[in-house]
């Protein structure tokens, strides 16, 4: 194989300093560290309001998939973020404050609680909250957890590499088999293990 046929996707892959912004950021709107927890105090006309009670969340018969009770889908599940700012709150309503910013529009979130018009989400480093539903999107997506991962012209590593996608990079999530799933980013598209990618499940076939 022609080096030539080995496109590095420089231009259209995240950085390592993007790669960082996929972390959830801390208010205010500087980037501070991600690891960095919003301080500031609760206004101080409002009062202290409880979380509600999530509400319980029964498999259904056959022991099928558990559902979400306010849209019936599956629990867990994958969306993704539809905005490029996403604030991420204590609890499910705007009385609570605000704990995280998700930055990066596209990035895989994995829903894990519904309550209301508010859905409990997760990013890879498993921190997030409470994000309201018209933030999310039902559009795939996936995160490359693989350093300089090839992505391939057929579910075969004896086929011919498109491109070469760098950690950090989020790509539209197409088909997948038990073991791979084709994926786009950047105006190239081609077929990834499905190991090295996160916001698909193991077991998850999609065509």
């Amino acid at each position: 194989m022609r080096l030539s046929h080995l496109i590095v996707l420089c231009s259209f892959v995240a950085s390592a300093a993007q790669a960082e912004r996929l972390r959830p950021q801390s208010r205010p709107a500087a980037v501070v560290p991600a690891a960095v927890m919003i301080e500031e105090p609760a206004p101080a006309e409002a009062p202290a309001v409880a979380s509600p009670p999530v509400r319980a969340i029964e498999p259904i018969a056959d022991a099928g998939p558990i559902l979400g009770p306010e849209t019936n889908l599956p629990l867990p599940r994958f969306v993704s973020l539809k905005t490029d700012e996403g604030n991420v709150r204590r609890g499910p309503s705007l009385s609570h404050r605000i704990d995280w910013v998700y930055l990066r529009r596209g990035m895989p979130l994995q829903v894990t609680a519904e309550y209301g018009h508010w859905r409990r989400v997760a990013d890879r480093e498993g921190l997030g909250g409470w994000v309201h539903y018209s933030l999310l999107s039902g559009n795939r997506t996936v995160l490359i957890e693989e350093d300089l991962l090839p992505i391939y012209a057929r579910a075969d590593l004896t086929s011919q590499q498109e491109a070469i996608l760098e950690v950090g990079v989020i790509a539209r999530l197409g088909d997948c088999t038990t073991d791979w799933c084709e994926i786009s980013t950047g105006g190239y598209r081609g077929w990834a293990e499905k190991e090295a990618l996160w916001g698909v499940f193991p077991d998850e076939i999609r065509d």
